[in-house]
């Protein structure tokens, strides 16, 4: 389907000013194009608690100067993964320069980055309207079947040749539009998160960091009480970011409470220690996207796409976990294949289909395939429980030297094992899954 013959407001409007809209706000107006850029909050960032590590190599390309002119926190060169028990804990404390030169990751507080990119947008050129609730899409019907032809905020009707919805996890935009249906519960998962301020020489001291080096920590165990998820902490200029996200199924299935089990991580006595002295700056909770790749459903359509986590764009492989730099990169997609269609004056479902195709062929898509199988990995509930005790179980075997003699580590591995609920073939079945979606 070709256009309307109305004139539109606008040939692009963005609703949703986080990362994935501004950067596609940004990359059309440095096109040339008229573009709208709504948010809801009062300002860019004024709603927003998020941040997180941002993997930035793909940010540096659509902003050469990020790493120098944005409000970054701190380069993230230590990276602790870590199986929690209630009195032990077995980590891996991987560090390495080389993820400093060239910086791979950084950590970012939305509330500053936001504005920061809001404030390119406006450079380029693009329109930004804040604290703006749109209401719902102005839609046709056709001989394709629907369009979309813009936007009702209150009283006003905006229009445009592409609307992209960029409003989040929960987009109510993709939803009735039809191009998203609601997700089951085990692609869904709670947040909760807290920003405690304390000295930088504080943070530095404790984490063992210099200068401008941050340290992210992912724990799994007792941190959830054996809710599927898991625990994250992670290093700002003079602040530390902490939080839980537990899967919605298995919390419900649990009877668990989300904001106990924020507390009881908190308390965790190989947690507490990072936070003591702290003050709380910031409590939030938000819905977070866990399905991978069979979360993404349609994300184009006549006269709108879908980005960022409003499309599902969420990748945690148990290692990393990834949101930011795949909300770049669908932005990036999504800017070249609406410029595409606005050369040829058609933004019909099939024209915009570009997108899709742009997406899966960068590094978004294609993680997105390779990892399609950690979702269901990270459900194993095994994982939060019954292997963090039974790798402590044998540390302790080598560790605990208490005058009797020595057995080989393989003896005391079997041993262990005997202890554990866990059976060889739960092991063995385990290590080919992780293998196969890691």
């Amino acid at each position: 389907m070709t256009e309307t013959t109305a004139e539109p407001d606008f040939e692009v409007i963005v609703i949703g000013a986080g990362i994935a809209g501004c950067v596609t706000a940004y990359q059309l107006a440095r096109q040339g194009r008229s573009v709208l850029l709504i948010e809801r909050g009062e300002a860019p960032g004024s709603k927003n608690l998020s941040g997180g590590v941002l993997y930035s190599r793909g940010i540096q390309q659509v902003f050469p100067g990020f790493l120098t002119e944005a409000p970054v926190e701190r380069r993230i060169t230590r990276n602790y993964i870590s199986f929690l028990n209630t009195d032990s804990a077995v980590a891996i404390d991987y560090r390495d320069a080389r993820l400093a030169d060239p910086v791979n990751a950084v950590t970012v507080l939305r509330a500053k980055l936001d504005p920061w990119l809001a404030e390119r947008c406006e450079e380029a050129g693009a329109v930004i309207m804040p604290g703006v609730r749109v209401d719902r899409v102005l839609t046709e019907n056709g001989p394709a079947g629907m369009r979309v032809l813009g936007v009702r905020a209150g009283d006003d009707e905006l229009r445009a040749h592409v609307v992209v919805a960029a409003d989040g996890v929960n987009s109510f935009i993709a939803k009735e539009a039809g191009l998203r249906k609601q997700e089951p519960l085990n692609h869904l998962a709670v947040g909760v998160k807290s920003v405690v301020s304390l000295p930088r020489e504080t943070i530095e001291a404790r984490f063992n960091l210099t200068g401008n080096e941050g340290a992210a920590i992912a724990a799994v165990g007792d941190c959830t009480e054996g809710v599927g998820g898991g625990g994250f902490l992670y290093t700002n200029i003079d602040s530390i970011s902490v939080g839980i996200v537990v899967r919605l199924d298995d919390l419900t299935a649990k009877k668990k409470v989300v904001t106990d089990i924020f507390d009881h991580f908190l308390a965790h006595q190989f947690i507490a220690p990072y936070l003591e002295g702290g003050e709380l700056l910031e409590y939030g909770c938000h819905l977070v996207a866990e399905g991978g790749l069979h979360m993404i459903g349609e994300i184009a359509m006549d006269g709108m796409v879908v980005v960022g986590d409003a499309a599902g764009l969420t990748l945690n492989t148990g290692l990393t976990v990834r949101g930011m730099d795949l909300a770049v990169g669908s932005a990036v997609a999504a800017a070249e294949a609406i410029g595409d269609a606005l050369d040829r004056k058609d933004s019909s479902g099939a024209s915009l289909a570009r997108y899709r195709q742009k997406l899966f062929a960068s590094y978004v898509g294609q993680d997105m395939k390779t990892y399609a199988k950690a979702p269901s990995f990270l459900e194993i509930e095994r994982m939060y429980k019954q292997y963090g005790e039974l790798f402590a179980n044998v540390l302790y075997g080598a560790f605990n030297l208490d005058t009797q003699p020595r057995q080989h580590l393989f003896k005391v591995a079997r041993k262990s094992l005997g202890q554990s609920p866990l059976k060889v073939r739960q092991l063995v079945r385990d290590g080919i899954a992780g293998a196969r979606a890691l």
